[in-house]
């Protein structure tokens, strides 16, 4: 579903004098449906940066990123026209960032009945997917009709990570999606993961997380000097995958 090859990103820093700041260079690799491709590596690595290239929040210096639409039809996200990048983050990508980011004075339950909405789902369809949704990362109904600027950071991340899942993305990109969870929030999360990869959702994934990288991991790589490094996989096909790196 998702083909990187050769990916590349530097950033010129114009504040500074035109600086070039290295990202990463030379990474290749593939996420087919219904797998997850976790991303590991120290804080500064490029890992987070990688994401960004492929979701296109960042244009990459150089390489290709092959997505393969739900009609078939096969974008190389690189190069994607802007209104095309917009138009599969609508329909088919979703992203889970780090950081929790809506309008304000919009209610929770009205944020992820929104994104749906957005996708021609009826209003009371949405809503009562919303509440269903809400109730799976453990949201109280207390705090359904409040603004999000109230929540915990825990109870930020969860809700985030409910409205990326709510439209069941083909191909999903998670930033640490666990990383400022409770062991229960965790499982809740892990869980709803699980499900859509079953549903045959393609993910890469940045983690530190070492329970998270072994309950949803099929194959593990590590950002190293620049480069993306197989270090670890579970599934069969993995083996090939290897040997072209040898």
């Amino acid at each position: 579903m998702l083909q990187i090859e050769n990916l590349e990103k530097e950033f010129i820093m114009h504040i500074r004098g035109d600086a070039e700041i290295e990202g990463f260079d030379c990474i290749s690799f593939s996420a087919k449906a219904g797998t997850l491709i976790a991303v590991t590596g120290p804080s500064g690595s490029g890992k987070s940066s990688l994401l960004k290239c492929i979701y296109r929040t960042y244009t990459p210096t150089g390489g290709h990123t092959y997505y393969t639409c739900e009609d078939g039809n096969v974008v190389d996200l690189a190069v994607a026209e802007p209104w095309e990048i917009i138009r599969l983050r609508a329909t088919e990508i979703g992203y889970v960032s780090q950081f929790f980011s809506v309008i304000p004075r919009v209610s929770a339950i009205d944020i992820l009945t929104n994104t749906q909405t957005a996708r021609g789902i009826p209003s009371k369809s949405a809503r009562e997917r919303a509440a269903e949704y809400l109730e799976k990362v453990g949201i109280s109904p207390q705090l359904w009709d409040m603004y999000p600027a109230t929540f915990s950071g825990g109870e930020k991340q969860r809700l985030n990570i409910a409205n990326a899942l709510i439209t069941r993305p083909r191909l999903l990109l998670l930033d640490e999606p666990t990383a400022s969870l409770d062991a229960r929030s965790k499982e809740w999360v892990m869980n709803m993961i699980l499900d859509l990869k079953q549903e045959g959702a393609a993910m890469v994934g940045v983690f530190h997380d070492e329970i998270a990288i072994e309950t949803l991991a099929d194959w593990r790589y590590e950002m190293r000097e620049r480069q993306m490094v197989p270090i670890d996989y579970k599934m069969d096909y993995a083996q090939e995958e290897l040997a072209a790196f040898a």
